[in-house]
């Protein structure tokens, strides 16, 4: 089997700045959200058996105790936040699998989820689907492969050392260094991709680094290193059955009246095997 991972809040994104290209700042209250179960629809359409979809609750997680500048939800849009839960209810009357994550973050449920799968011998292949950089340090071979939408890519390991410089295991050394703007840590100061790359390639992890390469920054480093490192060890499911997908269940019909579109019930109906 293959076991696809959707970042539910990177689609949400997607879909809502996506629609804003066409809707004169007219914002339709659950568009993102059609378009995230259309997404994932797609997805089961196109083949797809065993779906989780993780997504974030809350921004806020344990890591904004670690940094004061991590990343919160300051500056979304109101008429992108009140789409978030309504999106985890909606996922869940489609009968998908979702994770809500309050403590944790979206991505450390994709790497957790990743984890368990690909422990289960009848697992094939785990598609995760989102390009954020992080998920790359999750990527094992051909057997846990990134999904970049975007890009129209699906990065291996090879495809990760090509695009950072270095291997999946070692990319929260390279963040660490280089930093992460949308997470909100800087990296350190004067290291740009090239230089990270170098340097990881050279001594491996951090703690490997010789005392006089970064200096004064060491810990900075170790810090920033743990802010990117995704958990592994979230306990989301106990049998990757679980994820099987088997239809909507009987309240999703009063679920796409609510969002607005019946088309979205009957497309779900329809994919039923």
């Amino acid at each position: 089997m293959i076991v696809h991972l959707i970042d539910g809040t990177y689609e949400l994104f997607r879909h809502f700045y996506g629609l804003r290209r066409f809707s004169k700042g007219q914002d339709k209250p659950f568009g993102a959200v059609l378009g995230v179960l259309n997404t994932v629809l797609e997805t089961i359409e196109g083949g797809a058996t065993h779906i989780g979809v993780a997504t974030d609750h809350v921004i806020e997680s344990f890591r904004n105790d670690m940094w004061p500048g991590y990343k919160t939800g300051d500056g979304i849009e109101p008429a992108l936040w009140k789409q978030f839960h309504p999106l985890e209810a909606a996922l869940a009357a489609m009968g998908v699998v979702v994770w809500p994550m309050i403590e944790l973050e979206a991505d450390d449920a994709l790497a957790s989820a990743a984890a368990l799968a690909a422990a289960d011998e009848r697992v094939q292949k785990v598609c995760i689907w989102t390009p954020d950089k992080d998920l790359a340090q999750c990527v094992r071979d051909d057997r846990v492969v990134q999904m970049d939408r975007r890009a129209k890519a699906i990065r291996n390991a090879a495809a990760v050392r090509e695009k950072f410089g270095v291997d999946p295991p070692l990319i929260p050394d390279y963040l660490a260094l280089v930093g992460d703007t949308a997470d909100g840590y800087p990296g350190i100061a004067g290291i740009g991709k090239a230089g990270a790359a170098r340097l990881v390639s050279r001594h491996g992890p951090i703690e490997n680094f010789p005392p006089t390469v970064l200096g004064e920054h060491r810990e900075m480093a170790l810090l920033f290193k743990k802010l990117a490192t995704l958990r592994t060890d979230a306990p989301l499911f106990s049998d990757v059955d679980e994820l099987r997908w088997r239809g909507p269940r009987e309240d999703f019909a009063a679920m796409s009246e609510r969002l607005g579109d019946e088309r979205v019930l009957a497309r779900s109906r329809k994919a039923i095997r």
